[in-house]
């Protein structure tokens, strides 16, 4: 055997064939001769730490993490700071890391991406117990989830947030106070505050068109629209990829302090929390070890994923 050894931590309620998943995964490391991964499923109690501990306690060099933004969130948490690497197979409907690395909903190119060997080091958020690899929330994005129902993510695919998107673009803003690095304070009256790593939302749209996962820093988003001629100037800047967003303002910073007035719901890496006034978050830097598609030194996770996905078919013919 001359690949590293390997776990798989999987959801099971976000797969949908259990069984073509695991001959996809066994037929891509067989193919390389690695040996086959030890699978550990997430319960309801247990969305993805304990079984992630388990897996490198019993030895695994490379954790294949497959279910929805919690189990990948519960999976970034245990292995940053460790030499274990992680690679995403995307499930569910929202996914934001398996999004920015390209992935597109096929767990047979996120094996091809861990059997090419490309890994970076990237950066992760902490907040409290938690760590993100992609971005957190207050406000606006936040709601969109919780107006998000599973039946709507299940028929329609990410399309489903649109519709609890648009069931808050009336809300009213909040009042906060945004600090950077304990020294410049910001109040301001946002929807949103997003606090990002990586640059993509649901449906691959780059809203952080300069983030770079391995700086050492995150980027601060704070959108301001108050109407839907605001939303609409704002949402077409952001598809268009302009340089400059009308009513969104961009910062760095390594430690972020988001203070509102009132609860407002959040969200770390698209998983709902708590509701809460405040959100306080640092920056890890190089944390965790992460598959990427090659070249594995550019900024965008996502660059060249294409190619990875044209050399999966040979996974896909064998594993069907």
């Amino acid at each position: 055997m001359t690949g590293p050894r390997s776990a798989v931590v999987v959801n099971p309620t976000k797969v949908s064939d259990a069984d073509q998943l695991r001959r996809i995964i066994e037929e891509g490391l067989s193919s390389k001769g690695w040996p086959l991964p030890t699978w550990y499923e997430t319960t309801p109690e247990d969305p993805g730490r304990g079984q992630t501990k388990q897996a490198i306690r019993d030895g695994a060099e490379l954790v294949f993490v497959c279910g929805g933004d919690g189990t990948v969130m519960a999976a970034v948490t245990t292995l940053a700071g460790t030499d274990v690497a992680m690679a995403v197979l995307p499930a569910g409907t929202g996914n934001l890391l398996a999004a920015n690395l390209g992935l597109a909903g096929d767990p047979a190119t996120g094996v091809q991406v861990a059997l090419d060997g490309g890994r970076r080091r990237i950066d992760v958020g902490v907040m409290g117990e938690h760590c993100f690899a992609v971005m957190a929330g207050m406000g606006f994005d936040a709601q969109m989830l919780a107006g998000t129902s599973e039946k709507a993510k299940k028929t329609i695919g990410w399309l489903a947030y649109v519709v609890g998107a648009v069931r808050h673009l009336r809300d009213r803003p909040m009042r906060a106070r945004i600090v950077l690095d304990g020294e410049r304070s910001l109040p301001r009256r946002p929807r949103t505050v997003i606090v990002g790593n990586v640059g993509r939302l649901q449906g691959g749209v780059r809203l952080l068109s300069k983030a770079d996962p391995a700086d050492g820093k995150l980027d601060v988003a704070i959108l301001s629209p108050n109407n839907l001629g605001h939303w609409a100037s704002l949402a077409w800047a952001v598809l268009r990829r302009r340089e400059r967003v009308p009513l969104m303002e961009t910062f760095t910073a390594e430690r972020i302090e988001i203070h509102a007035k009132g609860k407002q719901q959040r969200q770390l890496d698209g998983d709902l929390i708590e509701p809460g006034q405040v959100m306080k978050i640092s920056v890890k830097p190089g944390a965790l070890l992460l598959c990427v598609p090659l070249p594995d030194s550019d900024p965008d996770l996502a660059y060249d994923a294409s190619a990875a996905a044209r050399k999966a078919e040979s996974i896909r013919d064998a594993a069907s």
